[in-house]
C-alpha cells in the first residue's frame, strides 16, 4: 500500500456515467480517494450515504470525494442513482487502480478466500502527493476520521 509522502499514482477511470476521470486533472484541490469493495452492499451503502449526508463538511474542508470500486460502470451507476449520491464514483473493473494503490488484497469470508478491494482511504494534497492514509476503514467512523485529518491538515484549497 502506498503511504504518505508518495506521489498519488495517476489513473483514468470511467465515472458512474461512463465519462473518463483522470486524477492528475484534479490537482490544485484536496482529494479524498476512497476504495470500497462492492456497490450496493450494506457497509458500502452506509459509507456512501454518510459521505453524501456530510458533503457540506467535505466541501468546507476544501476536499472533493471520489469513490472507487472494482464494479462495472453499470453497477456503479445503479448504486449512485439509487442512493442519490452527489459525488463521483469510479469503476475500476479490472482492479488496476486498486493494485496501484495496494488495496487489492486476498480476503476471507465464511472459510472462502477471494481477492477484492480493501476498504481504504487516501487523502491526496493539492500537489498530488498522498498526505494521509487510512488503511482499514470502518464505514461507520469513516467521515469522522477523514474530516478530522482534513482539519489537521488545514486544507484550504477550495
Amino acid at each position: 500500500m502506498i503511504g504518505p509522502g508518495a506521489p498519488a499514482p495517476d489513473f483514468e477511470l470511467p465515472n458512474q456515467d461512463g465519462e473518463p476521470v483522470r486524477l492528475s486533472t484534479l490537482r490544485g484541490r484536496t482529494i479524498v480517494l476512497y476504495f470500497y469493495p462492492k456497490a450496493d452492499t450494506p457497509g458500502c451503502t452506509t459509507q456512501a450515504c454518510s459521505i453524501r449526508e456530510r458533503g457540506a463538511e467535505y466541501s468546507d474542508a476544501g476536499a472533493r470525494v471520489i469513490g472507487v470500486s472494482p464494479d462495472p460502470v453499470k453497477k456503479v451507476k445503479r448504486f449512485h442513482d439509487k442512493q442519490s449520491l452527489d459525488f463521483t464514483l469510479l469503476a475500476d473493473e479490472n482492479h488496476a487502480v486498486c493494485e496501484d494503490y495496494g488495496v487489492w488484497v486476498e480476503k476471507s469470508m465464511y472459510g472462502k478466500t477471494y481477492w477484492g478491494a480493501q476498504r481504504s482511504t487516501f487523502i491526496i494534497g493539492a500537489d498530488g502527493v498522498v498526505a494521509h492514509v487510512i488503511p482499514k476503514v470502518s464505514p461507520k467512523t469513516h467521515d469522522d476520521e477523514v474530516l478530522k485529518v482534513l482539519a489537521e491538515l488545514g486544507s484550504t484549497d477550495k
